[in-house]
């Protein structure tokens, strides 16, 4: 008599097996995005008041920018880096050092004596901003291991998730804790949310990572073991891949130059919104903020039932079309229009954002384990490269145009190179021969070949790497 717990004639217990250990990696991811969305809000609580904190501690806007620039520029790094560190590491260990980084240097600046919060706050600059981007390129690097393959998708829409309302959270109630509690208190507060992440992050058996050095090894060994003797040498194998399928190297590209556009809506939106009402000012950007993150989150329930449903990714041209909308969408809210129209505007914008995060992710995960790390690291450097970049040129703009100018030829450009990609895919996919090793035996691949990429040679690729794999 066949049950659940037992084989039937038809099929052995492989099947009901497989669905228990679906449901269990599937369980602890959850605890995992539960974890990383508590931390997320320590993150966004501290770029609110840490930089309140160093205004009144210095007195000197120019202390602000200072603080932002070194933060970026360790992120920068820190995506340089992080491939090779998940080619010798687990990705268990880093997001947990990374975690634990973090609670740390807070605690630091808790304790620092007067005359060395200056030191005190650089140095939680640079241990923020490099943990920040390996903590995450860890984890989305590490979630085809986490949780399968085909749901990949659905585990980087939770995650977007998880982030969107911690980002939410974090932003609304910044203010109110440091004007209630105060400095120490949100900075304890901050503490404890790295502590609660590293915490899940130690009790949960995380895949991922140390893989790439492996397979590494294991081709290496086959060809006299000349790879597999020179970690260093995968740094510019991602750079090669990117440079080999030019589908992908403009996907990272177009991530960069969205990014830019970032910087310019982040800076223009509180003088905007200063425009608005000069005497309370943080109400349009925060309820912008939170309109925003709701499009996003609903976006992300129906991106989850699509793949439920379909078992399909949005695919590349999601991500195409979605920077378009998203840019569109964040030039019109300075139009002026009215405060409904503008609030659907956010809804929108917040909708098509959520939709460009997770086909990005996605495709970046259907590279082999020794590339995806690069890849993401780079995308990381990339990105905090553009936002960094966009910062410094948009803060000098805004001096002399105006928020809706500033934004029009930012985020413009994005849309530039969106439509670039977009033709690019389309061009691809005419050129795509037709029969069983055409449309329908590409559609399997994903990126770049996988025995491809483990030789080092990352010459040939899946539609140019512009397509996202099916799952």
């Amino acid at each position: 008599m066949g049950s659940a717990d037992g084989p039937t004639a038809d099929e052995p217990d492989d099947g009901s097996r497989k669905t228990r250990d679906t449901e269990v990696s599937e369980r602890r991811f959850r605890f995992l995005v539960a974890g990383y969305a508590v931390s997320s809000y320590g993150t966004f609580l501290n770029m609110v008041a840490l930089n309140l904190f160093v205004y009144e501690t210095t007195g000197r806007a120019l202390a602000m920018g200072l603080f932002m620039a070194v933060r970026l520029a360790s992120g920068f790094v820190a995506g340089l880096v992080v491939g090779g560190l998940l080619a010798r590491f687990s990705a268990k260990s880093i997001m947990l050092w990374a975690n634990v980084g973090q609670g740390a240097v807070m605690l630091v600046l808790i304790l620092a004596p007067e005359s060395l919060v200056t030191g005190a706050l650089m140095a939680v600059s640079v241990v923020i901003g490099a943990c920040g981007t390996l903590f995450m390129v860890a984890l989305r690097s590490s979630i085809p291991e986490m949780v399968g393959e085909d749901r990949r998708a659905w585990a980087n829409s939770l995650s977007i998730t998880g982030r969107s309302m911690a980002m939410v959270a974090g932003f609304a109630s910044a203010g109110v804790v440091v004007s209630l509690v105060g400095y120490t208190a949100a900075f304890l507060l901050d503490m404890a949310t790295f502590v609660i992440c590293a915490v899940t992050v130690a009790l949960l058996p995380i895949a991922g990572g140390k893989g790439a050095g492996s397979e590494a090894g294991a081709s290496g060994a086959g060809k006299g073991g000349k790879e597999a003797k020179s970690g260093p040498r995968w740094r510019p194998v991602a750079f090669l891949a990117l440079a080999a399928a030019p589908g992908l190297g403009l996907m990272v590209a177009l991530r960069g130059v969205d990014a830019f556009g970032s910087s310019s809506h982040n800076a223009a939106l509180p003088i905007y919104s200063t425009s608005l009402d000069a005497s309370n000012p943080a109400v349009f950007v925060s309820a912008f903020w939170c309109v925003w993150a709701l499009g996003n989150i609903g976006a992300q329930q129906v991106i989850q039932r699509y793949t439920q449903r379909t078992g399909k990714t949005v695919g590349a041209l999601g991500f195409g079309y979605g920077t378009v909308v998203m840019s569109a969408a964040f030039i019109a809210a300075f139009a002026g229009f009215p405060l409904a129209v503008t609030a659907v505007i956010a809804l929108i914008a917040g909708a098509a954002d959520g939709l460009t995060e997770v086909a990005y992710t996605s495709h970046l995960q259907t590279l082999p384990a020794t590339l995806r790390g690069h890849a993401f690291g780079l995308s990381a450097t990339f990105e905090n490269l553009g936002f960094g970049v966009g910062m410094i040129l948009v803060a000098a703009a805004l001096d002399r145009f105006s928020p809706l100018a500033v934004v029009g030829w930012s985020h413009g450009a994005a849309i530039v190179v969106a439509v670039v990609f977009l033709l690019r895919v389309a061009a691809l996919r005419r050129a795509e021969p037709a029969g069983p090793m055409g449309r329908a035996g590409g559609a399997g691949r994903a990126g770049l070949r996988k025995e491809e990429a483990v030789e080092g040679r990352p010459d040939r690729g899946d539609r140019d790497g512009a397509e996202v794999s099916r799952g």
